[in-house]
């Protein structure tokens, strides 16, 4: 079987070699369009930053942010004066040894985003000096003591939250409270508790108001005028002891606008305005003024009590007779139900150098509801002091 594969093989082989073989192969022409091809890359590029996060950075631009948004003044100033003789200059020329101290302080830090605004200040102002006073024992002799005998008290907060409706008005709502750190007396020989006219809370005031504000644009003339159709005056006096207590023949809850001696507190409502200024003269800025002008007149007041008047004429009438009658009930007595409110507050500042200063102060109050004249402060130091700003 072997040899009949080797025979097949041999043969096929020979039958190659001598038959030749042959093909044709036919192409036909086509004639194709030539178009251009565009290549689209759908991926689309992004920039890559080898610093992903920069914290220095990221802090320097908040920082930023927050000063551009935020203003804070923050100034304090601590005035005094000594004057001292010994016992020879006061045997011949006469004197008296005092001491007189103010410590102030002041805050102002003003947030602004967007159309949004807040105002927000802080002051505060505690004074206190030191006199020899004369007083009898019972043995019928003289002594003579140093007493302290305050004579500033009185701190104040306001915060003015509003929305910007244009480039110079504002609409938003003013909230103002102010009152005293410490006790306050008659006089300084008469500091007892019987003695006692105001503390912490006794009196306290609180103002607030809804309405407009403009706000000048001329830089010479920085005036801010608060118009508020809608406000509220109330007083409170939580002390006991200073709503029961008399001085200048009035108890201490006639004297500060209360309607009877178990009341804490009276409300009023009205209308207010308000004016403020703030500029400072000079190359050097060394002369700074600020004022506030502050006005409300209570229409809406006591509606629930029977003795009300709105003519002077008639309360003071009806007044009149109820002081004259021997015993006079608290509920009975008048109550004026329309009447203004004026407060104006003056700051006059010069800066001699950095940390010296002198300041002028000056202070009205008129409250009819209270008393029918008009009060007045004035309050000339000078001392160290010294302003932070951060813009």
């Amino acid at each position: 079987m072997k040899y009949l594969y080797g025979i097949l093989l041999a043969a096929a082989w020979t039958l190659g070699a001598v038959v030749p073989a042959s093909a044709q192969i036919s192409v036909d022409e086509i004639d194709m369009e030539q178009t251009d091809a565009a290549f689209v890359n759908e991926v689309k590029p992004t920039a890559v930053n080898p610093v992903f996060f920069n914290r220095a950075r990221y802090r320097a631009e908040r920082a930023a942010i927050r000063k551009e948004r935020n203003f804070l003044e923050i100034g304090a100033g601590l005035q005094g004066s000594l004057t001292a003789y010994n016992d020879s200059w006061i045997a011949t020329s006469g004197g008296d040894n005092s001491i007189a101290m103010v410590a102030t302080l002041y805050v102002h830090h003003t947030f602004k985003k967007n159309l949004f605004s807040i105002e927000t200040k802080f002051s505060a102002n505690v004074g206190y000096n030191r006199m020899k006073v004369e007083t009898t024992a019972d043995d019928g002799t003289t002594v003579s003591n140093g007493v302290w005998f305050k004579n500033q008290d009185e701190f104040s907060f306001s915060t003015a939250p509003a929305f910007r409706m244009s480039k110079n008005w504002t609409y938003g709502s003013i909230i103002k409270f102010r009152s005293q750190f410490m006790n306050g007396y008659i006089s300084r020989t008469q500091q007892t508790a019987t003695d006692r006219k105001n503390g912490f809370m006794s009196p306290a005031y609180l103002d607030a108001s809804l309405g407009i504000t403009y706000t000048c644009p001329v830089e010479k003339w920085p005036f801010v005028v608060n118009l508020a159709p809608v406000a509220l005056s109330a007083v409170f006096v939580e002390s006991e002891l200073v709503r029961m207590n008399v001085w200048d023949d009035k108890a201490g809850w006639e004297a500060y606008g209360l309607t009877a001696p178990d009341r804490t507190s009276k409300y009023e409502g009205g209308s207010s305005i308000q004016i403020d200024f703030d500029r400072t003269f000079g190359r050097r800025n060394v002369i700074r003024y600020r004022t506030t002008l502050f006005s409300f007149f209570g229409w809406m007041t006591n509606l629930v009590t029977e003795n009300r008047y709105n003519d002077y004429r008639a309360y003071k009438k009806a007044y009149d007779a109820w002081s004259a009658q021997a015993n006079p009930l608290p509920q009975d007595k008048p109550v004026l139900a329309i009447h203004p409110i004026v407060r104006w507050e003056n700051t006059i500042e010069i800066h001699a150098t950095k940390y010296l200063s002198t300041s002028l102060n000056f202070q009205l109050y008129y409250n009819r509801a209270q008393n029918l004249d008009v009060q007045t402060k004035t309050l000339l130091s000078v001392g160290l002091s010294y302003t932070f700003k951060n813009k």
